[in-house]
């Protein structure tokens, strides 16, 4: 599946970001706010944009497309996932 993942803003603390999945059946876009100080946490030295896909693959690999949260903040995915962020490497190393 396309995960395509284009960044909207940036502020001081956080970058906000539009992704976009699917391939023909495309659903409408999600909005995801990532950290600044979480993402150097959880993926010191990544790029926001890559965490943000990295995790879009996780929740994939756990749920389908459709029960993905529209609006959220990356920090939310421990919540529902309590094995995100010790996870979260092996998907930006390509698994």
């Amino acid at each position: 599946m396309d995960i395509d993942v284009e960044k909207t803003k940036e502020d001081e603390t956080r970058t906000f970001f539009e992704v976009t999945l699917g391939e023909n059946d495309r659903v409408a876009p999600f909005a995801v706010t990532v950290g600044k100080e979480y993402a150097s946490r959880i993926s010191p030295g990544v790029a926001p944009e890559r965490l943000v896909e990295a995790s879009f693959r996780f929740l994939l690999d756990r749920e389908p497309k459709e029960a993905i949260l529209r609006t959220f903040d990356i920090s939310v995915i421990a919540r529902y996932f309590p094995e995100y962020e010790e996870k979260i490497g092996e998907y930006l190393s390509g698994r």
